[in-house]
């Protein structure tokens, strides 16, 4: 743990710690208010994850997301995310627990983005009896933990599998924050890129009450006088 901090501490830059801490918005009211930034570049993060992963314990990448520093705790996931793969189906289902037990620490957009997917995604593609699990999250008081049943889903619009994609981006239409109708207007993009008459059967459905956000997203990759029909 002292090693994987103090390899982090020797990339931090005052400076991309004050950058950061603007751009993820942590002012009083904001929502990642009061997260604290060293200031290291997300390539460096991974060079460091890269470099501890394998080493690491699952024990200790869970204390590293506990950290109260931000880069700390993306660094943790992207060690979990090189590990997850390679675990066992019992170490991964640990993982999976230990995981759904932390949210509070996966508490902004990038965090989420960078493992939701790769990790609840992954092992629900194997197991989608767990799958339930996303819907609870989804509507959970919790702005995270709702993006991260959407941003889950990904792996299975990967995998051409569009249902609780579509079934979650449902519960979600009337959510009060942007950056979940962003998540969703990039998931249904996602379904899109992969079968466009199952995006547009959604969209014909639901695109009057959307947030504008929402379909925005969603609409992103269509010609322009699409988007303006839908618009």
């Amino acid at each position: 743990m002292n090693q994987i901090i103090q390899s982090l501490s020797s990339y931090s830059s005052p400076l991309k710690a004050k950058s950061s801490a603007w751009f993820f918005k942590t002012g009083k009211g904001e929502y990642a208010e009061g997260d604290k930034f060293i200031g290291v570049t997300v390539p460096d993060q991974r060079t460091v994850a890269k470099k501890y992963y394998k080493t690491a314990s699952v024990r200790e990448v869970f204390e590293l997301l506990s950290s109260e520093f931000h880069e700390h705790r993306l660094t943790a996931l992207f060690m979990l995310v090189y590990k997850f793969p390679k675990m066992s189906n019992s170490e991964q289902k640990d993982a999976v627990d230990l995981y759904l037990k932390h949210t509070k620490y996966v508490n902004n957009w990038d965090l989420v983005d960078s493992s939701a997917h790769h990790i609840l995604g992954a092992y629900m593609i194997k197991h989608p009896a767990e799958r339930k699990i996303l819907y609870t999250l989804a509507k959970s008081k919790m702005l995270w933990e709702r993006r991260i049943a959407v941003i889950s889903t990904f792996a299975f619009i990967r995998a051409r599998d569009y249902v609780d994609t579509l079934a979650i981006a449902e519960i979600l239409l009337g959510d009060p924050h942007d950056l979940i109708h962003k998540a969703v207007g990039w998931m249904l993009r996602e379904v899109g890129n992969r079968d466009l008459h199952v995006e547009e059967e959604f969209l014909g459905r639901h695109c009057k009450v959307m947030p504008r956000t929402m379909l925005r997203y969603a609409i992103e990759k269509f010609s322009s006088e699409k988007r303006k029909i839908y618009m």
